[in-house]
């Protein structure tokens, strides 16, 4: 089916972008930036699941983003949707097939540093999985990639650093942190918040681990970026998605400004040594 899939988008398009970004709720502004668009549909593409969830468009989207070309996944599914880890990363592995080499995926978090506020950015520097799953569990593809990948640099230190450079020529602030990846849907109680923050998560969601996990199985470099659209349980009154995707979307035009400019650094297409 991911053949397949990869075979069908190479027959809209002959050369694909090297650089995909994942857009997580209510982000999907940034789509507005790129010029020279092609649109696809999920609903078009054999196998690839559509999201149910608000804020979450669902759409394929090739673009140009400056003088940068890339591939926009507009809209993720989830596991709490009912979708198994493998259809979660259905889409990562068929960029991976036409060519992509560095996927940056964004995300809506709660915040759990205390340092953090609402609509401030985050750069992922590690990641903990406690979705009880991981996408790679079954008969491995040794096309794909090998049976135990080294997950010690999940998020790329180089990538990394080309984001602290562009927030900082940009004045924008930004913070770092580690991602904890929880089922969902429920909000966590006030005593998990706490329990994340014991094992040193900064930040907790919903998504984001999977993919980032099946990228570097095939080799792709990853860029996390969240945005803290709430503190988590227990350091605000109340917590809901409304709350999530109203500031998902005012924070959106910090999140543009940052992607473009990593996307036009040139490091998405160097590797370095």
């Amino acid at each position: 089916m991911i053949r397949e899939a990869a075979a069908y988008l190479e027959s809209r398009l002959a050369q694909w972008p090297t650089t995909a970004i994942v857009l997580g709720s209510a982000q999907a502004s940034f789509v507005t930036a790129l010029e020279d668009k092609l649109e696809i549909d999920y609903s078009d593409i054999s196998g690839w699941p559509v999201p149910s969830v608000q804020g979450h468009a669902g759409k394929l989207i090739v673009g140009t983003c400056g003088q940068t070309r890339v591939t926009v996944i507009s809209g993720r599914v989830h596991l709490y949707e009912g979708w198994s880890p493998q259809q979660v990363t259905f889409g990562i592995r068929v960029l991976a097939l036409l060519g992509m080499k560095t996927l940056v995926v964004t995300n809506a978090a709660g915040g759990i540093n205390p340092n953090y506020s609402r609509g401030l950015l985050v750069l992922i520097t590690d990641h903990l999985n406690l979705q009880g799953c991981n996408p790679l569990c079954g008969p491995n593809d040794d096309s794909f990639g090998p049976r135990f990948p080294d997950m010690s640099h999940a998020y790329d230190p180089h990538l990394l650093e080309t984001a602290r450079r562009a927030a900082e020529r940009l004045n924008i602030p930004i913070g770092e942190g580690v991602y904890a990846a929880l089922l969902g849907p429920s909000f966590e109680t006030p005593a998990e918040i706490r329990y994340l923050r014991t094992i040193g998560a900064d930040l907790a969601g919903m998504s984001t681990v999977p993919e980032t996990i099946v990228a570097n199985h095939m080799g792709v470099r990853v860029l996390g970026i969240s945005t803290v659209t709430n503190m988590a349980a227990g350091m605000q009154k109340e917590l809901s998605h409304a709350e999530v995707l109203e500031t998902g979307r005012a924070s959106s035009g910090q999140l543009v400004q940052l992607l473009t400019a990593v996307l036009n650094s040139g490091t998405v297409y160097s590797i370095p040594s």
